[in-house]
């Protein structure tokens, strides 16, 4: 009887390291198993040989494997490791997203998950979008590509027309979007030219449909995968094209858990899989940009609205202006300048839609006694309740809420008054402005499913709605053909926060909110601000993006932020406040030590307590580690993850490339 085989296997727990197992069944690297694990069993998966037995401890066996799964691929693995090795993350963890919610037998059959019928419409792409196609399409193997193209530009075109090369070839494609942004309409946009050959993945289905969805593509009974960052880890077969539209979107980046970057993991497995890879934006990153100046990306510019209507006319009104208040008529509500009146009175007048956008939600963001200066806040959060509604106190950050009180909780005596504004202020003025009009809000507490979101575009795209109130829930990802006019009703609330990117981030909101506007009728776009020489507005009214990212290039150089450098976060967080605190100083000296033993060319600013310091009842401090080398930061992380045991009463997390340093 000959010796079972040794094998290298990710288990799906918090290990950093792949476990030995023996086996007499007959496997292949790739293969989903189920192994045993202390007194459970786990998941994992069959990475490769292992030649030497461990001395220390008794070998166990693995217990089944998963016959209805296929393996991995290779390309598929090597990924995988990747991105385990990259962000410090146990493999068997990253292993798991590969697969579906539930298992393939018994499962109901799949149901339709577009709720229209669509008849197919021809494409036919202008001089610019045949150019970028022909020229993508051209390269063989591995390559990356950045569309840039201005709002209205075609993009999705020119992405529907190579998917339908690479089918042509037998081959697959997965394109992502951002959640925001996978509306019915894109939907429909591409169903109307792909047919049944789509797949589409993302949070609102049920495991069920998520499965499903799953096993068309592995399947092969369908070739196109169009879904959220979590689409990417499907193994679709005889993968051919990657597509990321919107590429700028912070939401490509995890913050829990698993905190990968969608974008940069999928360049990657087009690495592996050598295969090209489209990056799609009309506001692209600062570190792609930096990627087509040093020629490691291709450009391809598309520099005309589709539809050969100009850019909407985009103007700054100053709300620090004197003449504006004084000119403000007695009935306006201070938020809302005379001249963005007149403009929304006419365009309602003419039958067109407008928009206005503030990327806060609620009446407003903090209730303070005039008297005694108390401030309604959480008590799990350290940050002021929004006031909803007249009476309700919500946090937005763990759901925490509270009724308002008519007299001061504090002193007893004092009257509360809100102070701030939010969208669903913004949403009762302006009914009051215009009272037989439909006023639509569009944010987190209204829009609160895919079927709340399909009614809401069914709405506009009906008529039946002349103003549209929203968050960023309306900046992207959205075409009406009446919308003619965006109001951004206050600029600066993204101008002040404590992040790097912030003007970046500021720059792309500005520039996809306006793009809405304008997109089938000539179109308008009104910007009230307090700081009208912000760089984000002064280029955003020239609809100069070029100039906007060369400038901020040579800010972040002279900072040494990334593109110049490299940066990791390591997040600390505990349930007392003097421990936690006394802890991640004695973590963050012991790492100061390491790198000056080691002479590493790493800066380490901190312990610093966190921007959001108490969330959902912990105490948060944050180190922040920059260098110029990427392998010597990897290194001083690694020497992290080797600490962990000693600080079992943190909770420490490494974010390698953070972007959220709230």
């Amino acid at each position: 009887m000959s010796e079972p085989t040794l094998w290298k296997v990710a288990v799906k727990a918090p290990f950093p390291q792949l476990l030995t197992y023996s086996s007499d069944l007959p496997l292949v690297r790739g293969q989903k198993v189920l192994v045993p694990l202390g007194k459970r069993s786990a998941d994992g998966v069959v990475i490769d040989r292992e030649e030497t037995a461990p001395t220390e401890f008794k070998l166990k066996s693995i217990l089944s494997v998963e016959e209805e799964i296929p393996p991995l691929t290779p390309p598929q693995l090597q990924w995988a490791l990747w991105i385990s090795k990259y962000y410090h993350h146990s493999p068997g963890d990253v292993f798991s997203l590969f697969y579906p919610p539930l298992a393939k037998k018994g499962r109901s059959p799949a149901k339709d998950l577009f709720t229209k019928s669509v008849e197919e419409k021809k494409i036919t792409l202008n001089a610019e979008q045949q150019q970028a196609v022909e020229a993508i399409d051209a390269t063989k193997g591995f390559s990356t590509h950045l569309l840039w193209g201005v709002t209205g530009s075609g993009k999705t075109e020119v992405y529907i027309e190579l998917i339908k090369r690479k089918l042509a070839e037998q081959q697959g494609s997965i394109v992502l979007v951002p959640e925001i942004a996978l509306t019915p309409q894109l939907i429909s946009r591409f169903r109307e030219q792909l047919g049944d050959e789509m797949a589409v993945l993302h949070s609102d289905l049920t495991e069920r449909e998520k499965t499903n969805q799953w096993w068309s593509v592995v399947d092969q009974k369908k070739r196109v995968l169009i879904g959220a960052r979590s689409a990417l880890f499907c193994p679709v077969p005889n993968l051919g094209l990657i597509i990321i539209d919107e590429e700028h979107e912070a939401s490509y980046k995890q913050d829990e858990s698993l905190r990968y970057h969608a974008r940069d993991t999928a360049i990657v497995r087009a690495q592996y899989e050598k295969i090209p890879i489209v990056l799609g934006s009309a506001t692209p990153s600062l570190e792609t940009w930096k990627n087509v100046g040093d020629k490691k990306f291709h450009l391809h510019r598309l520099q005309q609205r589709a539809m050969t209507l100009h850019m909407p006319e985009i103007k700054i009104i100053d709300m620090t202006d004197s003449k504006h208040d004084l000119a403000r008529e007695s009935f306006l509500p201070s938020w809302l300048s005379t001249e963005l009146y007149r403009e929304l009175q006419i365009n309602y007048q003419n039958g067109f839609q407008s928009a206005l956008f503030l990327n806060r939600r609620g009446i407003a963001q903090t209730v303070f006694c005039q008297d005694c200066g108390f401030i309604y806040k959480c008590p799990n959060c350290d940050i002021s309740l929004t006031l909803h509604g007249q009476s309700h106190l919500v946090c937005h950050y763990c759901d925490y809420s509270q009724e308002l009180a008519k007299t001061c909780p504090e002193c007893k005596v004092g009257a509360v008054k809100p102070l701030g504004l939010g969208t669903e202020l913004v949403q009762e003025d302006l009914q009051k402005l215009f009272p037989l009009a439909k006023v639509l809000r569009v944010d987190r507490d209204e829009i609160d499913s895919r079927a709340r979101l399909e009614e809401f575009i069914e709405q506009m795209e009906q008529g039946e709605v002349q103003f549209l109130v929203g968050t960023q829930m309306i900046a992207k990802g959205l075409d009406f053909e009446k919308l003619t006019l965006v109001g951004i009703v206050l600029a600066d609330i993204s101008f002040h926060i404590p992040d790097f990117r912030a003007t970046e981030r500021s720059y792309q909101l500005m520039t996809q909110v306006s793009g809405r506007s304008g997109r089938h009728h000539p179109g308008k776009v009104l910007i009230q601000t307090y700081k009208p020489d912000h760089p984000s507005l002064t280029y955003a009214l020239t609809a100069d993006t070029a100039g906007f990212l060369n400038q901020e290039l040579i800010d972040r150089t002279e900072l040494q932020y990334p593109p110049f450098a490299r940066l990791a976060c390591i997040k600390l967080s505990g349930n007392i406040q003097s421990k936690t605190d006394s802890l991640s100083h004695d973590l963050a000296q012991n790492l100061r030590g390491y790198i000056t033993h080691k002479n590493l060319s790493v800066r380490l600013l901190g312990p610093a307590p966190a921007p959001l310091f108490k969330l959902r009842n912990r105490f948060r401090y944050q180190i922040l580690l920059k260098s110029d080398s990427l392998p010597v930061l990897h290194e001083v992380l690694q020497y992290v993850s080797h600490l962990q045991s000693a600080y079992r009463e943190l909770k420490v997390q490494i974010d390698m490339d953070p972007y959220n340093l709230m």
